[in-house]
């Protein structure tokens, strides 16, 4: 069963930082390292919007345009682990993230490319 469960979300005040962490449980089928792996938020009542990603050995990065430069993705394979560093964060910013699993080794902006999520976790940025 695999499972991702994200972390490290809260309250700030615009201009602040958070780095958001997703733990990842695989099985020896599926395996962390052999995945690609990206963030995507989603306000109420809006489509869940891509954000960044990641492929599976960190050689490559995806980043939307809104979060470019603020923004960085990294994992660590050896703990299961996904990171997503905010700097420089922006009332916009407010909404609960996501990470996710993609099918294949690649990063992706497609939700359907995506076959497993966490629960979601909330960050709030206030003015």
């Amino acid at each position: 069963q695999v499972q991702l469960v994200e972390s490290g979300g809260g309250s700030v005040q615009a201009g602040g930082f958070l780095m958001l962490s997703c733990t990842v449980s695989t099985t020896s089928e599926r395996p962390f390292s052999r995945a690609g792996m990206g963030w995507r938020r989603q306000a109420p009542g809006k489509e869940r919007e891509f954000v960044a990603g990641i492929i599976y050995n960190s050689a490559s990065t995806d980043y939307a345009d809104s979060v470019k430069g603020r923004f960085t993705i990294s994992r660590d394979n050896a703990k299961g682990t996904l990171y997503l560093q905010m700097n420089t964060l922006k009332s916009e910013c407010t909404t609960v993230y996501y990470c996710g699993m993609v099918k294949t080794i690649l990063t992706s902006r497609l939700v359907s490319d995506y076959d497993y999520w966490g629960p979601g976790n909330q960050v709030t940025v206030s003015s």
